[in-house]
Formats: C-alpha cells, structure tokens, sequence
C-alpha cells in the first residue's frame, strides 16, 4: 500500500511577530461608485516579513522553489471564501462571506475566477532579474489563504478556527478558505508545494505584486514588494525538503478520546442516531505500471492498471472504530462508536476486526471492510478484484469542509497518528466529517493485472463499506464507477480516461 498524500498541509505554531510588524492596512476599495463598504469588512495588504532570502538548489532538482517571505494580512475583519459545486457536471463556484455585526453578507466572486479547491489563482505575479537586470523570472502564483499563517499582533485570536491548507483532490466538493482578523497567511507553501524555476546559484531581485483583478475584488493595496534572492547550488538531495512527508501533524483541534477498555452495556444504536455518511469517489491517477517496479505480487513484464481511490464522510457524524485486542490474539475485535449532537458517545456496535499488517510500507493496524476496489468489464460485471481489503483510516484529504459538522482541524491525518503498534492493545481509527481517505493502488496485487485483457472499454468501480459492517446514514452514494478505455499491447499497454462530467482527471 502506497498511501497518497496529495496535498501536504503544515502549518506554522508561531510566526515571528517582529518578522510580520506592520502598519495598518490599507482601507478597502469600495465594489463600485458609492457603494458602502459593510462593517467587519477585511483588509488585506502584501507585505514582505524580511527584504533577503537565501533558498537551496539542489542537485538533481528541476530549479528552486521560491518561498519568498511574502505574506497576506488581513485587518478590520476575517477574510473568508466559500468554494462550491453542485457536482461533477457543474462548475466551481466561489462566494466571499463578510460576518458585520450580528448578519452575514455573502458576496459572488466573478464566474471563472476559481476552477478547483486549490486556491486563487494567479494571485501573485512575481519577477526576478539578475544582478544585470536582466530578467530570469516573469510567472504568476496561486494564493490558498489556508497557507501557514500566525498573528501579527498580540490582541489577535490566539488560534484560527479556518483549515490547514487547501485541498487539490480532483473531486472534492467544497472548501472553506478564511484568515483571521490580526492575521497574516504566507503566499508560499513554504516548501516544495510551488513549481520550479531554473535558477542558477547567483543572486537576484524579486518583485512581488497582487494580480489587478484581485486588487481590484479585494480592495487591496497596489504595492510591490522587492525581496533580495540568494540561490545557492547543494551537492546532495539528501535529507532536505519535505518532499514525501506524510500529510499533517496530529491538529490542535479536539478529538474523540478513546475510552480505556472495551465497551460496556448492551450493543446498539438507535434507528436515529447521527451516524457518519460513506460516500465513494471516482477513481483517479489511473496509470499503466510494469511489475518489474517491484513490490509484493510483482511480475515482471506484466501490466498493471494502478489508481487512486479516496471514501469519505459526508457526516454529520464521524466515523469511529476501536480495535481491542485480547492477550496473544492476532487479531483485534473492533466496535463502531456512535454520538449525539452534543459529542457524547450514546452507542456502539461490533463491526468485525482490525488485522497487523507487517509488510514493508504498511507495518501499521488495517481495519477490514472498508472499501473494495474492482475492475468491471464494459457490461460492468466484476472481471479483477483488487487485493486491498484492509484499511488504516486517516483524515488525508479534504473533500467537503460546507457539509454540516465538518471538522476543519482533522486530528488523525497520517498514518503516524492513528494506525497503532504492533504491541498495541487497543487502538481508534477516525473518518472526520467532511473528510476523505485516499489510498493510491501502485502496487502490484492492489492494482489490477490488465496484461492479458483485450483492449477495450472497462469500469474502474470503488466501494464504500462494501459489506454494510458500518452503520451509516446511507448506503445509496457508496458505489462509483470510473470509465477507463485500454488499449496497445503486452508489455506496452495504454490507458486512455474520458472526462467525468466536467473533471479532466486522469
């Protein structure tokens, strides 16, 4: 199992205040001639925290990845975006929500200015010249306001109740992006999040500006930051960045605490319970691998038809299961938790076992029959079944922060955080509302063996709960199937992928 971790999302515990000192914003344009500007509404300005900065590039990279020290603040009231679609045929949608006073404005930002759940496009543009004045650089940047951000000021709220990060799954369905008032988000990932661009070892001059556009949307400043660019050449790749890093770290926000032993009482749940809503995803990431990459089940010289699948909970409760284990027991018995409105646990059932997976990459407590991937041929009748049956659940992916009790601040989003050890007696397994668990199916045995089927039209379909062991409040939304055309020949086989509504996604 390789997991797929396709937006890293760090945040920082503290910026330095003196690094983001600055005056008062800038007061926001008005939208037109003589309209008012509401209360509470945000100031946003660009500013840089330091005038030089010194990146690496390292041997082997493409080029540099510029983390300039550029941030956005954000004065006279939160800056919060909703971003939405109705489904996959429709597109994406975004609203800015100004909170002034004791109501709620909600103003539409132009039709097409955002198109996913990664951000603003186009933000920034950004300029770099050699020490000739010679220019190297002439891009722009996306802005995700859920960048690493801290407070500018001491009488700022002590912690953001906005999302780490924005998400870039192809089929997520809603996002809420916001910094807070006294706040300031970074421009930048702050690692490897933003393309390339080929510098050599030298230094530079940047100059940083926001997009007209969005000065204009925002009433921000026309102000151009110039930041000093030192680029120096590293011999080794080793041990730098955090490219491959797991996804997230254990979040400040609450989380369920898992009780001391087994549950006690009688097993059940009522017929109205809040429960949590599995719903399946359309594969994605499709791809033809060789065996010969290796990896349990691995043949060389044959096809493999590799993807990514994500399930998430649409809510309004999340998913909890504890695994127990009994003294000597391989396996662990595990229970599905249930709770009120309120956060309190007012049920449980069995919902079968938690099994040590030992192998390499894995090492780490599966919970059984959480989804099931197969491969159907253009009847949609079951041809290759993947040999994933056994899950670690983890918050990987944001899929739909506007759904009712979506938790923003995940607590469990790697499998560090959540999956046990081997000497484990217990461990708890979460699917946080709003949230999905991506897996990616690379390797051989999880994937599909395509080498010795015709070329043709087939159905890539992944199930959600497929045995109905979970409770939930639906089990209508728990199939997806993904159109998938094969083609070429052994050992050189193609895999086209048509659209799926309006997402282009292979």
């Amino acid at each position: 199992m390789t997991r797929h971790h396709p937006t890293a999302l760090r945040r920082s515990a503290v910026i330095a205040a003196a690094a983001l000192t600055v005056g008062a914003a800038a007061t926001l344009a008005a939208p037109g001639a003589g309209a008012a500007t509401p209360a509470g509404t945000p100031k946003l300005e660009l500013i840089a925290a330091t005038p030089a900065v010194t990146v690496d590039r390292w041997e082997g990279e493409p080029g540099v990845y510029l983390d300039l020290g550029t941030y956005i603040t954000v004065d006279g009231g939160p800056f919060e975006v909703r971003v939405t679609r109705k489904s996959y045929n429709d597109p994406v949608v975004a609203s800015q929500v100004i909170h002034s006073g004791g109501r709620t404005i909600t103003k539409t930002l132009p039709k097409g200015l955002v198109n996913d759940f990664s951000g603003l496009p186009g933000f920034l543009k950004v300029s770099i010249s050699d020490a000739s004045g010679a220019k190297k650089v002439d891009t722009t940047q996306s802005f995700c306001p859920n960048n690493r951000a801290g407070r500018i000021r001491p009488d700022a709220p002590a912690t953001s109740k906005y999302p780490d990060g924005c998400s870039d799954n192809a089929f997520a369905l809603g996002g809420v992006w916001g910094v807070e008032k006294g706040w300031a988000a970074a421009t930048s990932q702050g690692f490897r999040g933003d393309n390339p661009v080929d510098l050599p070892a030298g230094v530079y001059t940047a100059k940083v500006s926001v997009a007209k556009k969005y000065r204009d949307l925002f009433g921000i400043p026309d102000k151009t930051q110039t930041i000093k660019v030192t680029v120096r050449q590293q011999d080794s790749g080793g041990g730098h960045g955090l490219a491959g890093a797991k996804r997230g770290q254990k979040g400040a926000s609450k989380s369920l605490k898992a009780p001391a032993g087994r549950p006690v009482g009688k097993a059940a749940v009522a017929a109205d319970m809040p429960k949590p809503d599995l719903r399946a995803l359309p594969a994605y990431g499709i791809a033809i691998t060789d065996g010969g990459e290796g990896g349990e089940g691995a043949a060389a010289g044959k096809d493999y038809l590799a993807f990514s699948a994500t399930v998430w909970n649409g809510g309004p409760s999340p998913l909890v299961v504890d695994g127990f284990r009994k003294p000597g027991a391989e396996k662990m018995d595990a229970y599905q938790y249930f709770y009120d409105a309120k956060g309190k646990q007012v049920g449980y059932t069995p919902t079968g076992t938690m099994e040590w997976d030992p192998r390499e990459g894995h090492q780490h407590w599966h919970f059984s029959d959480f989804a099931s991937y197969r491969l159907l041929g253009a009847d949609k009748k079951e041809i290759v079944r993947s040999g994933k049956e056994a899950f670690c659940l983890a918050n990987t992916d944001a899929i739909d922060y506007t759904v009712k009790n979506a938790n923003w601040h995940p607590y469990n989003t790697d499998l560090a955080t959540a999956c046990g050890e081997e000497t484990a007696v217990s461990v708890r397994e979460v699917l946080d509302v709003g949230n999905g668990d991506t897996y990616s199916q690379y390797r051989p045995g999880q994937s599909f063996d395509v080498t010795d089927l015709p070329n043709g039209t087939y159905y890539i379909q992944v199930i959600a709960n497929p045995d109905n062991r979970l409770k939930e409040q639906s089990t209508a939304n728990n199939v997806t199937y993904r159109k998938v055309v094969l083609g070429g020949t052994p050992g050189a086989r193609t895999v086209t992928v048509p659209k799926y509504g309006l997402i282009d996604a292979p």
